[in-house]
């Protein structure tokens, strides 16, 4: 008798898991894509447009958060109150600095489908600023997803012996001063 057991596939396949992303560094967008495939359960096999088959995804270190450019200030979000003169902007920055969840939060609605299932996934988002959970949420936690893009090491946390091995393009010579 095989060890492979059909029910327990069939549970791993419809329960709903609970996923951890870690945005340290990352762009909002690289966060967003991921979490969004999560949130509408299409890295399931039992996909359907008109299911609801996604995902628990737990977001930490938002604060943290990395734009690439100018972005911070280019950037513009937009809003409107629906009354005369109640058109709103403020730049990344300015948003990021008010609430820190708040330039994820509308990456992630940005990229879920406009229909009437988007409410009930970004019920199932959980947005922290900081890398401290809840304990109720830890113990649900199922999966850490890997980050979608490398951090760069810092100058000071190469050894000295990796910064020997690395290729010199110029050698100065023995006559040259630094300042």
């Amino acid at each position: 008798m095989s060890s492979f057991s059909r029910s327990a596939q069939q549970w791993a396949t419809f329960a709903r898991s609970w996923f951890l992303i870690d945005a340290r560094m990352q762009p909002p967008g690289k966060i967003a894509t991921a979490c969004s495939v999560r949130l509408q359960g299409k890295h399931k096999p039992i996909y359907h447009a008109r299911s609801d088959c996604g995902d628990h995804v737990v977001i930490i270190n938002s604060k943290h958060i990395a734009f690439s450019g100018n972005k911070w200030e280019q950037k513009v979000y937009s809003s409107h109150t629906g009354f005369p003169g109640g058109f709103k902007q403020v730049t990344a920055a300015q948003l990021h600095q008010k609430d820190p969840k708040a330039i994820v939060k509308l990456a992630i609605y940005g990229m879920l489908p406009r229909n009437l299932h988007r409410r009930t996934m970004m019920q199932r988002l959980h947005i922290f600023s900081e890398d401290e959970l809840p304990e109720d949420i830890r113990a649900n936690l199922t999966e850490e997803l890997p980050q979608p893009r490398e951090i760069p090491r810092k100058l000071s946390e190469y050894t000295q012996e990796e910064i020997d091995a690395f290729p010199r393009l110029w050698t100065p010579p023995e006559d040259y001063k630094m300042k």
